[in-house]
């Protein structure tokens, strides 16, 4: 049985040992750091000088976010940069390596007819899908081995550094494959190549430890009441990490932004131009890191707990037998105190709360299962989205222009959820659970991408060319109309209504994977968030010889139908979820910060030899009574 009275490891210590209990059915085991009156009312437990809430106050209370570091911030603006460079490029990949040079251009730009898609490689659909879906699969599989790597050898923030180190020089290969001279050699599609899957590795390197390294820097590790305004209110661990990673995904997207400027430039100027302008904020991070390198909170590399969770699925397949899987009980007998009690004699490197922690991450991996569906019904399958606006009638405008929409929906939508909507559901003691906000999220999803294949059925219906819209335009004579007469801007009401899902998909699987993972662990939980991008990919990519004319129609309604199917099964597997306790299994004592590391370094040359100058970061403290009570 476990113990209920052991503390929270204060420094991070082998895999190897015994990992302490925290029984979460009971009161606190950190809360034997202190006991306190709040008011000369009921006795409240304390952690590093923060009152817990009773049992009645949880019930009670109104929960809030609390107010997070600057540094949170500072990393926030880190991903803007990375992904305004990524996604700036990104937009124009698929006309890029699809269309091929448009009449009378060595740039790419369309000179001498405004209805002109851009283009350089004119390799087709099926060939651009092909590569645009094996640079997003890279970029989403391989972070698995990264954050593994940076889970047990290299840590997180040296990783990011690697990665962006990495996409710097892609960028600048990238850059000459656009130049004219090399595009009307013939001879682009080499250095390209080289430089998109090198910007895969970067962002492999990158994408999967930006998001742990934010939420290590929130100071709210336990629920804790304070003193708001007269009211004394539950400074909530949950809403405090949503809050910033809504912040997180807002500067993902105002960076995805950056998509219009290089749409524009890629049809008006040239590709060489269009990816010259990430690249030029790309510069912005290496001094951005630099900066940051002292400041931020670290958790060490501890080696990887994945031995162990091994070790746990095997006692639970042993005692429990496969068709245990998914009952109750199945976990519980792979817990060394059940195994103790049963009569064995081994010894665990682990105990009783490991194994519940191994629990929580298979869940979460079981609702990251449902993710690749939906990342196919927002954006469509391959390039079959971009297939249908080349048959639209876009009146000068770039045929990828409102796939911008995306970003600029999720720019407008964050600041009413974080300011508006999530605090008004606080307000009225309204719990609105991670599963709950994501069955609304899948939802919405099938909901908008329903407006994809009607949207191709139409463009059909009206196109000179029937059923081989996609072509028609760049194939007619000179002075012919290829074109339907579906407006483009019709494109945008589904765009529009799959990127507001993603507030609720997105943001919420974050704190999941972070959450529900063991502490030596979130870095590669959250690459299995990630790769479920890389899943949807690798269908985008087997079925790339059917993201053509005239099977277009079908490429949309096959995974609207198994969206909403997915939706339905998704709530009623999971929606017992939203009833359990939010709990981050990091303590302060896990953490470092290099800048207080120095001065424990001086101290050691003055004669402190011999002693950790690992320096723990302290719990934030209340600076006056009332703010305490």
């Amino acid at each position: 049985m476990a113990e209920t009275n052991t503390t929270i490891p204060t420094a991070v210590g082998p895999v190897g040992e015994v990992r302490p209990s925290q029984d979460i059915k009971g009161p606190p085991p950190y809360a034997n750091t202190g006991r306190h009156s709040l008011n000369g009312g009921d006795i409240h437990e304390e952690y590093h000088g923060l009152v817990l809430p009773t049992e009645e106050e949880k019930k009670t209370l109104r929960r809030v976010a609390g107010k997070m570091p600057a540094e949170c911030y500072y990393l926030c603006a880190v991903e803007f940069a990375e992904r305004a460079s990524y996604y700036g490029c990104f937009q124009v990949y698929k006309n890029f390596i699809r269309a091929p040079l448009p009449k009378g251009s060595r740039t790419g730009a369309a000179v001498l007819d405004k209805n002109d898609t851009a283009g350089a490689l004119g390799k087709g659909s099926v060939t651009a899908t092909a590569m645009t879906e094996a640079f997003k699969f890279l970029s989403y599989a391989l972070p698995i081995f990264f954050g593994w790597l940076a889970d047990t050898k290299y840590g997180r923030f040296r990783m990011i550094c690697q990665g962006v180190a990495i996409c710097g020089v892609a960028h600048i290969i990238m850059i000459i494959s656009a130049l004219p001279p090399v595009l009307t050699s013939g001879n682009a599609i080499g250095p390209f190549a080289l430089s998109l899957y090198m910007l895969s590795i970067g962002a492999a390197q990158f994408k999967p430890n930006i998001s742990p390294t934010v939420m290590d820097q929130s100071p709210h590790k336990v629920a804790h009441v304070i003193e708001q305004d007269g009211e004394r209110v539950i400074v909530d661990p949950e809403e405090s990490l949503n809050s910033v990673m809504l912040w997180f995904y807002l500067l993902i997207n105002i960076g995805a932004c950056f998509g219009i400027p290089t749409t524009y430039l890629a049809k008006l100027v040239g590709y060489w131009a269009a990816y010259l302008i990430p690249t030029i904020l790309y510069l912005l991070l290496p001094p951005l890191l630099w900066y940051l390198n002292p400041r931020l909170v670290k958790q060490p590399p501890g080696g990887s707990d994945l031995g162990n969770v091994f070790r746990v699925l095997g006692d639970c397949f042993t005692h429990g037998g496969l068709r245990s899987i998914g009952r109750k009980g199945f976990w519980d007998v792979g817990k060394p105190s059940v195994r103790a009690a049963a009569g064995s004699t081994k010894v665990y490197g682990y105990d009783d709360q490991f194994v519940e922690d191994v629990r929580r991450t298979f869940q979460a991996c079981g609702i990251f299962l449902f993710l690749p569906i939906y990342y196919i019904n927002d954006g469509a399958l391959g390039a079959a989205a971009n297939a249908l606006s080349a048959g639209m009638r876009t009146n000068g405008v770039p045929n990828d222009l409102l796939d911008n929409l995306n970003s600029v929906t999720i720019v407008i939508m964050v600041p009413l959820m974080n300011h508006v909507i999530y605090p008004l559901l606080r307000r009225k003691g309204i719990h609105w659970g991670p599963i709950s906000r994501m069955t609304f999220g899948f939802a919405l999803c099938t909901i908008g991408s329903i407006g994809f294949p009607l949207l191709q059925h139409y463009v059909y219906e009206t196109s000179p060319c029937g059923k081989y819209a996609t072509t028609c335009q760049e194939n007619a004579a000179e002075g012919e109309d290829g074109l339907s007469s579906i407006s483009y801007w019709y494109y945008a009401i589904p765009i529009v209504v799959t990127a507001a899902s993603e507030i609720f998909v997105n943001v919420t699987a974050y704190t999941i994977a972070y959450s529900r993972s063991p502490k030596n662990m979130k870095g590669l939980v959250s690459s299995v968030n990630l790769f479920m991008t890389a899943i949807s990919a690798a269908i985008g990519l087997a079925t790339s010889s059917a993201i053509q004319d005239p099977y277009l129609v079908w490429a949309f309604a096959g995974p609207t139908i198994a969206g909403g199917v997915f939706t339905i099964v998704f709530w009623f597997m999971f929606r017992h979820l939203n009833n359990e306790e939010f709990i981050i299994n990091t303590d302060f004592g896990d953490m470092v910060r290099e800048s207080d590391n120095s001065s424990d370094e001086e101290a050691n040359k003055h004669g402190a030899k011999g002693q950790d100058t690992i320096t723990q970061v302290p719990a934030p403290q209340p600076v006056t009574l009332n703010e305490k009570n």
